[in-house]
């Protein structure tokens, strides 16, 4: 069973839909389950065809296709569906050039050269160039965008164009900046999203045919894909089910394929449902106690230490949690976190 699921999820990674994008908003406690049907995990090479249903928790009627303001889990899966960034992280933590096909830095880390993939179209058909991978982080780096990458592009002093390259000048040396830019609010689109932020236009997998905000969105598969490794099925939907129940429901009924946000209170009662596996993934997301070390009496090191101390960690993660989740540290938070 392990082998197989193993296999499952190399082939979500080469599909386009990656075991990091699907888990990525569902993440809690630096640890996410993901619940599917066994009988899909059969297959040794992917099987061409068909239709991916997935049934998310973290949705609403208010959200936007501008992957700027993407904020939870169901924007944010469906933003990895029709756009790519220029690199992605991996996740044994590494690097993956996507658009850009290299990168390099000078040797204090404040100069970046990413090389931009050439002969990539998005969706309507154009073809994307250095201008648009330009475009798209000048227009997160604009406060009146409302971007949620606004924090990452802080630290970015200039961003210039030369020849097939996109230059970034950093007011202070940055070793993590690649990781930075994976960011899933900076997907590339024409002309950087400038002039129609939410068109869902990219040039990811699959291309967007129907979005109802809340309820449902609906892809088909991109003919001109840069990527011949993914995108696999014909197409695939999205259903947005934030009810915990009624999402468990949906897989166990066959209704969807795959589900986020298991409950850890059912994850394992669910786990022994026929043709149901649910994976432990380490994630990004993680639980935390905030203390203003500006404000008193948290401006004391000693106290803030004492609590840190204080807490029992494991009890947390094996009474709260149930087991599906792992033991935070301050840096690195967890293992889904580059070590340095």
């Amino acid at each position: 069973m392990h082998d197989d699921l193993s296999r499952l999820l190399a082939f979500l990674d080469r599909s386009g839909l990656s075991r990091r994008s699907f888990l990525g908003g569902a993440a809690a406690a630096g640890a996410a389950a993901l619940a599917l049907p066994a009988g899909q995990a059969r297959a040794q090479t992917p099987n061409k065809g068909g239709i991916l249903r997935m049934g998310l928790g973290g949705g609403e009627t208010t959200d936007s296709l501008d992957p700027g303001v993407s904020d939870s889990p169901a924007p944010f899966s469906v933003g990895r569906q029709w756009g790519d960034t220029i690199v992605n992280v991996m996740p044994d933590g590494s690097i993956e050039p996507r658009l850009a096909e290299s990168f390099s830095a000078n040797d204090d880390g404040t100069v970046w050269t990413f090389n931009i993939r050439q002969g990539v179209k998005f969706h309507d058909g154009t073809d994307m160039t250095v201008d648009d991978v330009a475009q798209t982080f000048r227009r997160h780096s604009d406060e009146n965008s409302k971007s949620g990458a606004l924090g990452i592009m802080k630290g970015i002093a200039g961003i210039e164009v030369q020849g097939n390259a996109v230059v970034f000048t950093l007011s202070t040396g940055n070793a993590d900046l690649p990781y930075l830019l994976s960011d899933y609010h900076l997907i590339v689109q024409p002309n950087g999203g400038m002039d129609k932020p939410d068109a869902a236009i990219g040039t990811g997998a699959y291309r967007l045919t129907a979005a109802e905000p809340g309820v449902r969105y609906a892809f088909e598969k991109n003919p001109n894909d840069w990527d011949p490794a993914r995108g696999h099925y014909d197409g695939v939907e999205l259903l947005i089910i934030n009810d915990n129940t009624a999402r468990t429901a949906a897989l166990q009924s066959g209704q969807v394929d795959l589900i986020n946000r298991v409950d850890p209170k059912v994850a394992k009662l669910l786990g022994r449902a026929p043709g149901v596996l649910i994976k432990n993934v380490s994630g990004r997301g993680h639980y935390v106690f905030i203390m203003h070390a500006n404000t008193a009496p948290f401006d004391n090191k000693d106290l803030r230490l004492a609590l840190k101390y204080a807490i029992n960690r494991q009890e947390m993660v094996d009474k709260i949690l149930d087991g599906f989740g792992g033991i935070g540290n301050d840096i690195p938070i967890n293992a889904a976190y580059p070590r340095r």
